[in-house]
């Protein structure tokens, strides 16, 4: 069982920022990485949506042997890791959530901001991160609707993603943020354009390093961690295969063999 597969699945390309900190920290796993996006943005869907996409890639991914799940996506993390966890008790899961502690603690002017998808910053365990962590700053939410869709093009720098990006990052600038959380696993991809953006001394914040340490230690726990040689990754996708495949050796780096998901 130590042998067989990570499923990772997201509402498109973000999650592959997720899995290059898996991919890093755990070269010898295999990772199975399905991106849902044919109905990409979660952003915008409701939650019981979302649960319901999620569901499905998870029956899929467990039925392709996956001996644990990440779910590399803040929003489906918000709508569905819970019913997950419930329907799926013995699996191992990882969910997403914005980085309001390390945030938190690494401000010094005492004011941070966050970029996220509307879904997420609605959400009560959005507001729950803030009310433990956060009570000591000033937290700045700016939703970015359209942005993941330009994200998932794969051109990170097209005039259209750099003013919209700039059209949400200047109200956080002028609030005196010195500290930005990238709330959704599609942002980290910005970071070469933020640092045209922003002052130097302002700190980007994600959590993808930190889901994969969760993921090994849970993997350790099991008795789960691969041994072998370097893993192998598969992808999936819910919309035209030639896209992903087109645009994967701008994001992961490398090319890959990519395949139809149609449920």
């Amino acid at each position: 069982m130590s042998e067989a597969p990570v499923g990772v699945l997201d509402s498109g390309v973000g999650g592959l920022s997720v899995l290059g900190e898996i991919r890093r920290l755990l070269p010898n796993e295999s990772l199975l990485y399905v991106a849902d996006c044919g109905h990409i943005p979660y952003g915008e869907k409701t939650p019981e949506y979302i649960r319901q996409r999620c569901a499905i890639i998870a029956d899929f991914l467990l039925g392709q042997g996956a001996k644990a799940l990440v779910v590399a996506c803040n929003t489906a993390t918000v709508a569905a890791v819970a019913d997950l966890r419930r329907d799926f008790p013995h699996w191992p899961i990882v969910g997403m959530e914005p980085a309001v502690k390390p945030a938190a603690a690494a401000t010094r002017s005492g004011i941070v901001g966050v970029l996220a998808t509307t879904g997420t910053l609605q959400s009560a365990k959005f507001a729950a991160l803030l009310d433990r962590f956060a009570t000591d700053v000033r937290v700045i939410t700016q939703p970015c609707p359209g942005l993941v869709e330009l994200i998932e093009t794969g051109d990170l720098q097209s005039p259209a993603l750099y003013q919209l990006l700039q059209q949400y990052i200047e109200p956080l600038l002028a609030a005196g943020c010195d500290t930005l959380i990238l709330g959704c696993t599609h942002y980290p991809f910005l970071k070469p354009l933020l640092a045209r953006m922003i002052p130097e001394h302002i700190s980007l914040i994600d959590t993808g390093a930190a889901v994969a340490r969760q993921t090994q230690r849970l993997l350790i726990e099991r008795g789960l961690l691969a041994q072998g040689p370097a893993g192998e990754t598969h992808f999936w996708t819910s919309a035209d295969p030639t896209h992903l495949r087109k645009i994967l050796p701008t994001l992961w780096h490398s090319s890959g063999v990519v395949r139809s998901f149609d449920l």
